[in-house]
């Protein structure tokens, strides 16, 4: 076998390796952010946001739309309200910047 055999062998070799290390790391790796992926309860309905926040949640600029006398109790929290959005857009039917909102 000649030198530039053994070079080239010796590469395809470290390659490989490279590849299964990497592979198995980022297989570690991808598997963490899944679990933080899962779904909040509160989102799923508007009666499992209800437990949580009685009211509703909303931007914090969010101005109630409607005929009658406007909810201004809800909470207040574009983070909550982007969480909820997120996995939920059903929970902001009117699109009035709050997520199930009630008197």
């Amino acid at each position: 076998m000649s030198n530039s055999h053994i070079v080239t062998l010796r590469r395809s070799a470290v390659v490989a390796l490279s590849v299964c290390v990497l592979g198995s790391l980022g297989g570690v790796a991808v598997s963490a952010p899944a679990q933080a992926a899962t779904k909040p309860s509160w989102t799923k309905n508007c009666t499992e946001l209800h437990k949580k926040y009685p009211h509703g949640v909303g931007r914090t600029n969010a101005k109630d739309h409607t005929s009658g006398r406007p909810v201004t109790t809800f909470k207040k929290s574009d983070s909550l309200y982007n969480e909820a959005m997120k996995y939920n857009k059903g929970l902001d039917r009117d699109k009035d910047g709050i997520a199930c909102e009630q008197a």
